[in-house]
């Protein structure tokens, strides 16, 4: 039974960010006191102390490490796609804090989850991966390249290799695809529930990685993909003209029509891919006026009532939100901190919102029996009752991109990454469906594939098709 107490005090927000978090009253039942957070935004030393504690209660989580267990995987109820952006998460609070006490286990596990052909998809998880699943994997190798995260063992496949075999088999999946203009599906393989949805969260992923690659490689053909993507979005309507992202749009009915819904991380992912390709093209104005576009239209993941302070809308102030959808703002944290070192003149901007959701997302981890659990609704000043590896990253990544102006940015092939590449990487061809299948597709299998977007949240969310913006 996880005891928690519904009462705790703060400081509140004083000069310099100081943010103080004490809960007061003993815990339900057993009397315990609560232990306590204490995080000054003008204080790197806590700031690294706060994410210390928070991303202690991540890890805690996942059992991958543990003798007879696999590597890479979190149990249940998390789907295999969040393990990789939670080592993406580890990833960077090595990255801000020089911490390497979860190095071991990120490499271990990412390694892990390669596959036989060193692209992300390993047969224990094809019955339900997507391409959004495997794009978060990708992520996280490429920001491991650019963080200049410790190296694999020679023998090996490299970071930056891993994550140009995941752009690579993606733009072979495009390449055959020729419904809708284009595009990437949410799913892989015919037989997976949610082939016939082509959505933001495939296309984003494809796009970051891609403009990313381009950055980091100098090579033109990935920039060429990241400006084929952008314009297939666009022109679809899942990118409106004020830079809302919609989750995605129905193959059989010709993407003529769009589910309207629109989450946190898709902006986030667009963000930060627009960012990159702001930096590839030498400043052009094209791609300032899309990141500037892309950030203003952020405004509606943060709360009216209680400015800046991040909030996943779809589903948050119903409490409909599922164990996918809580992480999704740690994704929207991660990428605005990133995008200030490419876009500068982003900055004040988006750190006053980072800054201002940090403070607010650790009032929130003051529950739990540790008294230092994390909550989802960071809009609201005590423990919401909430906790698992969701609440926790997301308070994380907030936490730690407050440190963004204390680290260097992302390194390339011509300014110091050790990453070595591999251009033909992922470039076999995706294994034929009818040798992967030793046992039948369940119905448990379908409705748990991947990223659970409007096909299921339809129902979920009580029929909130189109979003007010």
């Amino acid at each position: 039974m996880r005891l928690f107490s519904s009462s705790s005090s703060s400081e509140g927000n004083r000069a310099g960010w100081r943010v103080h978090l004490c809960l007061t009253g003993a815990l339900l039942l057993g009397g315990q006191l609560c232990e306590a957070i204490e995080l000054n935004l003008e204080s790197t030393d806590s700031i690294k102390a706060a994410a210390k504690t928070v991303a202690y209660g991540m890890v805690k989580y996942y059992t991958g490490n543990r003798t007879g267990d696999v590597p890479g995987n979190l149990p249940q109820p998390y789907y295999w796609w969040e393990a990789g952006a939670m080592f993406g998460a580890l990833i960077d609070y090595w990255y801000y804090t020089g911490d390497d006490e979860y190095n071991a286990i990120v490499t271990q596990g990412m390694l892990h989850q390669v596959g036989a052909n060193n692209d992300f998809m390993p047969k224990n998880q094809t019955k339900t991966e997507g391409n959004d699943d495997q794009a978060f994997w990708g992520m996280a190798a490429m920001s491991a390249a650019e963080n200049n995260y410790p190296d694999p063992p020679q023998d090996r496949p490299q970071w930056l290799a891993l994550a140009q075999a995941v752009f690579n088999s993606q733009a072979a999946r495009w390449g055959i695809d020729e419904t809708c203009g284009g595009g990437l599906r949410w799913q892989i393989f015919t037989f997976n529930q949610g082939y016939n949805y082509k959505n933001s969260p495939s296309n984003g992923g494809f796009f970051n990685l891609a403009a990313r690659l381009a950055t980091y490689t100098k090579n033109q053909t990935y920039a060429d993909w990241a400006e084929r993507t952008w314009d297939w979005t666009v022109k679809i309507g899942l990118m409106t003209p004020e830079y809302y992202v919609f989750d995605g749009t129905d193959v059989l009915l010709n993407c003529s029509e769009l589910n309207r819904i629109q989450w946190s991380y898709n902006a986030g992912m667009y963000l930060a891919g627009a960012a990159h390709m702001y930096k590839f093209t030498n400043s052009s104005e094209k791609w300032k006026t899309r990141v500037d576009g892309l950030l203003n239209a952020t405004r509606v993941f943060f709360h009216k009532d209680v400015p800046n302070v991040m909030f996943e809308v779809a589903c948050e102030p119903y409490g409909k939100c599922n164990v996918d959808q809580r992480s999704f703002k740690a994704y929207l944290a991660r990428w605005m901190a990133a995008t200030t070192k490419l876009a500068p003149w982003t900055y004040d901007p988006i750190m006053t919102r980072i800054r201002t959701s940090a403070a607010a997302a650790a009032r929130q981890c003051s529950g739990g029996t540790d008294g230092v659990t994390c909550g989802i609704k960071w809009t609201q000043p005590t423990w919401d009752r909430s906790y698992g590896v969701g609440e926790q990253m997301s308070a994380l990544e907030v936490i730690q991109s407050n440190l963004i102006s204390k680290v260097s940015g992302p390194v390339t092939d011509e300014t110091g990454g050790t990453s070595k590449g591999d251009p033909s990487a992922g470039t076999g061809g995706d294994v034929a469906p009818v040798a992967l299948h030793t046992t039948p597709i369940s119905t448990g299998d379908k409705a748990g594939a991947g990223l659970l977007t409007a096909l299921i949240l339809v129902g979920v969310l009580g029929g909130a098709w189109f979003m007010v913006v």
